[in-house]
């Protein structure tokens, strides 16, 4: 559930073609949507509020790995947490459910497995939709849709807040996103693919209501993640890779299934690298990396080894996340981290609290004009175990929330979990693939607005 949260609208630039038997294997490219696509939004209240929904979402996803605010067997309620709407960050995709389809979009998250939307379903069901815009899929008009009963492998493998088998024999649950708070029932339905050549297929997912929160133009989640209610694990996917355009550029970004997330089609800045994807023994639901030390320029930072990793008990660890807009380090992490750029950067240092942001400085008002493009700082670089580094430009760990201001783009994990996050910012021109079958995780920086 993890919502680097952005929202994808599909629109095929590429076929979409179903290879392997029983349409096991799924290759296409899509186009994903800017969350403020079509935002009148300055470029500064842009990356504001992505700041702002991706510490409720880190607040969430490290509650919810922890488990220690939790008050419904091991998950995370509402309450726990402070709501933030997922689309500040995440990009979406629109499909079609059911039978014939109706368009919805959903958000697509790499951190979350279920894949959800909200219904209108009857009273019976014990869940609503609620009222208001997008308009939400009505299962009714469809000749495709389906309970799921009990029995079914989604019900009895699936992780939620709150889970239960009605008297009808349906699976009935409850599950926190960071974004919103959502019931539901799980079925199965039709899901068509593609604008130009349109691909259905049957797939689990949640048909539900929002029971707090807001998803702001969206009307559901469409999870990647390595669990078994995902579209990755249900479908069989390999391997798929993204290419995020910068955040304030508000453009589009390719997503790619398949055989077609290939690094090694597209040109890329530097050479392609890769690390290992890590196993968690507690959860499965997020995509680890063995992140093994920083650096800033040429400098080694003093990071223990130990404060990266992950803990026998499956906390600690680094995860990628695309629903996360700023990276977060645990404590000690950070403190190198700040100490150096503080040494580096001949600016002062804001004397005001800037909502979301652990450490910014006041531009020169001889450059303001020009933002921070006219400030030269070395990059920040993250080193993998096996020794991938992926090396991240001023662009990819600075942001400018306010005219004359420039701020570190990562912050500080406090929760007792002590998981790390490399968010979409520090993913922005750069290619990353996630080849589910090997475990690996590869990165090369890319021009993705050319991909």
């Amino acid at each position: 559930m993890a919502l680097v949260v952005l929202v994808l609208v599909l629109s095929l630039a590429a076929a979409v073609v179903v290879t392997g038997a029983g349409g096991g294997a799924l290759d296409f490219r899509a186009d994903l949507d800017h969350p403020y696509a079509g935002s009148s939004l300055s470029r500064h209240d842009v990356v504001r509020h992505g700041a702002r929904a991706s510490k409720t979402r880190a607040a969430w996803l490290t509650a919810k790995l922890a488990g220690v605010l939790s008050n419904r067997r091991g998950g995370v309620s509402p309450a726990d947490v402070r709501l933030s709407p997922l689309s500040d960050q995440g990009h979406s995709l629109t499909v079609g459910i059911g039978t014939p389809p109706q368009p919805r979009k959903l958000i697509v998250d790499t951190g979350s497995d279920l894949i959800w939307t909200q219904c209108k379903l009857s009273s019976s069901t014990a869940v609503a939709a609620r009222h208001g815009s997008p308009p939400v899929y009505d299962p009714g008009e469809s000749s495709t849709f389906a309970f799921l009963p009990c029995s079914d492998r989604l019900c009895q493998e699936g992780q939620f807040s709150f889970k239960n088998c009605t008297s009808k024999n349906r699976c009935v649950y409850e599950d926190v996103y960071g974004s919103a708070a959502a019931v539901g029932v799980l079925a199965s339905e039709t899901f068509t693919f593609g604008a130009r050549r349109a691909v259905s297929l049957r797939l689990g997912f949640g048909c539900g209501a929002l029971s707090a929160g807001s998803l702001i133009g969206a009307t559901g989640i469409l999870g990647l993640s390595p669990e078994s209610l995902s579209l990755i694990t249900q479908l069989k996917i390999q391997r798929f890779s993204y290419c995020l355009t910068p955040f304030a550029d508000k453009k589009t970004s390719p997503l790619l299934f398949g055989a077609m997330a290939d690094l090694s089609r597209h040109k890329t800045t530097r050479p392609i690298q890769t690390t290992a994807i890590v196993s968690n023994p507690v959860k499965t639901v997020y995509y680890y990396v063995p992140l093994v030390g920083i650096s800033l320029g040429h400098k080694r930072l003093a990071v223990p080894a130990a404060s990266l990793a992950m803990r026998p008990d499956g906390g600690g660890g680094t995860i990628v996340d695309s629903g996360s807009t700023v990276a977060y380090l645990v404590e000690a992490a950070f403190e190198a981290v700040k100490e150096a750029v503080m040494d580096v950067v001949r600016l002062p240092v804001a004397n005001r609290t800037v909502e979301d942001y652990e450490l910014c400085f006041v531009l020169p008002r001889r450059t303001a004009a020009a933002a921070m493009e006219a400030v030269q700082v070395p990059p920040l670089v993250l080193h993998f175990d096996g020794g991938a580094a992926m090396v991240l430009p001023r662009d990819n760990y600075f942001q400018e929330p306010r005219a004359g201001l420039m701020c570190l783009a990562v912050g500080k994990t406090t929760d007792g979990s002590g998981v790390s996050i490399i968010g979409n910012v520090q993913q922005q021109n750069m290619h990353v693939l996630f080849d589910v079958q090997h475990h690996k995780f590869s990165f090369a920086p890319t021009q993705c607005d050319q991909i």
